[in-house]
């Protein structure tokens, strides 16, 4: 966190997954305080949680136990937000795209419940759709949110996704954003299955382009980057690297951009 406020970053997103150091089933009451004053004391947002949890995965007994687990996230960003905070916690369906016809009203069902307990707890489920899952194109996200029918549900946008699957960036951008609470980015090479992802800087991402194209679409949120298990994978992975080369590429496409970006940090 010190890190990434001497780098300037508005904000950061916090992963609560399993395997994480963060994972939220580890966190007891204290640590959750201490990490809440971390953010507070580097003036630096909690931007949401990243809950990405297989919803689709598993027998009866474990999709249950992954249900329970993600309400939990929310609970947990229930007890991290300050007033007038709504914080988002994100999620993909997990599955294969062809399984689509399949479980779409099985995720209905789901994302139904998770937005029920989000709406009572105050926060909100970012659905996340993604490359090779069952919940993946822009037709679907809107047709989930149009089933549910919840204000709690909103979508969790990382364009990256939809980059691979060959979109165009301006047209899903236009479809999307303006359902979005939250964001990713990172950079890509390639077309599923054959893709890459990246840090910023080092593909084909037109960072410029997609940010005037998500400001014409009415997004003013967090542009949160990622870093993909791809790259953390890398056996000379440097996370502090990595987080200076996001944030040099990023502002200078805010730059380039012709964007100002609002002062989040008081």
């Amino acid at each position: 966190m010190a890190h990434c406020a001497r780098l300037g970053f508005d904000g950061l997103e916090l992963t609560v997954i399993p395997r994480w150091t963060t994972d939220a089933a580890g966190l007891d009451a204290a640590e959750r305080r201490r990490i809440r004053k971390l953010y507070d004391d580097h003036r630096l947002e909690l931007c949401g949680l990243s809950g990405n949890s297989p919803l689709l995965a598993g027998d009866g007994a474990e999709q249950a136990r992954t249900l329970e687990r993600f309400r939990g996230y929310l609970d947990l960003a229930a007890e991290l937000q300050h007033p007038g905070e709504t914080l988002a916690v994100s999620t993909t369906s997990s599955g294969a795209p062809e399984d689509w016809e399949a479980v779409k009203g099985v995720l209905v069902e789901r994302f139904g419940g998770l937005a029920e307990h989000a709406a009572q707890r105050g926060v909100i489920v970012g659905m996340e759709p993604h490359v090779g899952a069952a919940l993946h194109t822009p037709e679907q996200v809107l047709w989930l949110l149009e089933q549910v029918n919840s204000p709690a549900l909103s979508v969790h946008f990382d364009i990256s996704h939809f980059n691979v699957q060959g979109y165009d960036m301006e047209t899903v951008i236009a479809q999307v954003a303006p359902h979005s609470v939250h964001t990713h980015v990172k950079d890509e090479r390639g077309i599923a299955p054959d893709h890459q992802f990246l840090i910023p800087g080092e593909g084909d991402m037109d960072y410029p382009r997609y940010l005037r194209a998500m400001q014409r679409a009415g997004y003013d949120g967090h542009i949160a980057v990622e870093v993909s298990i791809m790259v953390q994978r890398r056996p000379d992975y440097d996370p502090l690297a990595a987080a200076a080369q996001s944030y040099r590429v990023l502002a200078r496409a805010f730059a380039e951009a012709g964007i100002e970006r609002p002062d989040a940090r008081p």
